[in-house]
């Protein structure tokens, strides 16, 4: 045997431990395929992981079950039991749901017996989300408990930033806002000071941005989207797939970039970056790893609302339709289409539905906000009132003084109170909602609601008012090239001109 191969595997643990994956998996892969000198549990470990970033997700199961089989072979249950979690995790992320099962008893059989260890914090952690899904919180909090206790224990950083992040889901899922988000400050400065590994500080970016946008902190999400797109921008060595290719990462690339790159599309879309927005949503898409699925699914529908919302209606569906291909209900994006479509009922349907199955209404409270917030739209539009008043009091029992929650209860009860026939209510509400949304920084709501604030005007006989409200959103509107609002507002502006008496400015 040569001495280059002697040392293949001293250079790949190196390698694997600079995060230079890579060339782990080059080395790996071919003392892999000398089967003189067999690879350790140790080692198929490094593989799976480094197979991983290279974009090649069968590749690493297959490493992580030949790892599985080696930690049993020589009784390591520890070894066979984290190696089991992160096989439920895999199967989980390919939408083989009775797979991850399995391994997870397994990981469970081979930890339960053993003394408290680290490895043990990962089936807790899953424990964690598990009963915060079934809504059981005092369960959640328990496996979250537990598993910040063993991380402790451990000394490991990268297991505390990791409890620290699972804990702050179970506070947000159990109300606790406050002290979820100074869980999650802390978890970022860990982040951001370069203290965890690569595999963690890139899973911890997907999940704390998915916290925030669910928890609807636009400031937190903003920033640290920045930070995960600064964090995972290499240059680019590989060529994106045809279209309809399979969804993979190029060799050499950091498989987070999709995944955050699809949380940036959902700010940018807020901040009224929509070309942008959508551009970067293509590319996510072809960034994602096959594992990922859901990333690339949730840049679909944003990529849909921007279509919807210029007016690109066939565009829209083809993008929601994508989305639902890959295992989303494209809502409320799709319901609003059916709206723009003349399709009422159909909308009014879809959003019920989406809310039906939202689950725990403490779960995912900006997007419950957005359902509501359609279904408020959705009811009025069909002559409903008491139905979207209905919407517009639970957003305003769910909005507390989150920013972002609060700009969209204020829109809706606005709206509602509009209909109602009651302006100066209206006026008031809607003038709280326009300064929401403007020092959110989010420029088409803070359009929309200057049309109603508008209605609200000339429902008090301050024609000046509507028409400067108006030539505001419809600037707006063209600026980001919502046509069909644009359209709606120049017809409304002519409109009340029209019924202004000659001689008067109004």
């Amino acid at each position: 045997m040569s001495a280059p191969t002697i040392d293949a595997l001293p250079r790949a643990r190196d390698a694997a431990a600079r995060d230079a994956w890579a060339e782990a998996y080059a080395l790996l892969r071919a003392q892999d395929a000398r089967p003189r000198r067999a690879l350790t549990a140790d080692d198929l470990t490094i593989l799976a992981e480094a197979a991983w970033w290279s974009g090649r997700v069968d590749e690493s199961v297959t490493a992580r079950l030949r790892a599985h089989a080696a930690f049993v072979a020589r009784g390591d249950h520890r070894g066979a039991g984290l190696a089991s979690w992160w096989l439920a995790h895999a199967y989980e992320a390919l939408g083989r749901p009775a797979a991850a099962s399995g391994w997870l008893h397994r990981a469970h059989h081979h930890l339960d017996d053993e003394p408290p260890c680290p490895e043990q914090c990962f089936p807790a952690w899953t424990d964690a989300e598990t009963a915060a899904a079934r809504g059981d919180r005092a369960a959640a909090l328990a496996a979250a408990r537990r598993m910040t206790a063993l991380a402790v224990r451990s000394g490991s950083p990268d297991l505390l930033a990791l409890s620290r992040q699972a804990g702050a889901s179970v506070l947000l899922a159990d109300g606790r806002r406050t002290e979820a988000m100074a869980l999650l400050d802390e978890v970022m400065r860990a982040v951001l000071a370069g203290e965890l590994g690569g595999m963690v500080t890139g899973r911890l970016y997907g999940l704390v941005l998915t916290r925030c946008l669910e928890a609807a902190d636009l400031g937190r999400a903003v920033e640290w989207t920045n930070a995960a797109m600064e964090w995972c921008a290499p240059p680019w060595t590989g060529r994106p797939p045809a279209p309809g290719a399979p969804l993979t990462a190029p060799s050499g690339e950091n498989p987070f970039r999709g995944v955050c790159r699809a949380h940036r599309v959902q700010v940018l879309d807020l901040l009224g970056a929509w070309a942008l927005a959508e551009a970067e949503a293509r590319q996510a898409c072809r960034e994602v790893p096959v594992d990922c699925r859901e990333s690339a699914a949730a840049a679909y529908c944003t990529a849909g609302d921007v279509q919807r919302r210029q007016g690109r209606l066939q565009e829209a569906a083809a993008s929601y339709a994508r989305a639902h291909e890959l295992g989303r209900i494209p809502q409320p994006g799709l319901a609003l289409l059916r709206l723009a479509q003349g399709r009422a009922d159909a909308a009014a349907a879809g959003v019920g539905l989406a809310l039906a199955c939202l689950g725990d209404p403490r779960r995912d409270a900006f997007g419950r906000a957005r359902l509501l917030a359609a279904r408020t739209e959705v009811a009025l539009a069909v002559g409903d009132v008491p139905g979207a008043a209905g919407a517009a009091a639970e957003l305003e029992v769910r909005a507390g003084d989150v920013p972002l929650l609060r700009a969209t209860a204020d829109t809706a009860r606005g709206a509602v109170a509009l209909a109602e026939a009651r302006p100066e209510p209206a006026l008031r509400l809607l003038r709280r909602a326009l300064a929401g949304w403007l020092g959110l920084r989010v420029p088409y709501e803070a359009a929309r609601v200057r049309v109603l604030l508008a209605a609200a005007h000339r429902a008090v006989g301050d024609e000046g008012a509507a028409r400067g409200e108006l030539g505001a959103a419809r600037a707006v509107f063209e600026r980001l090239g919502a046509v069909p609002d644009a359209r709606r507002a120049a017809a409304l502006a002519a409109g009340g001109r029209r019924r202004t008496p000659a001689g008067r400015s109004g």
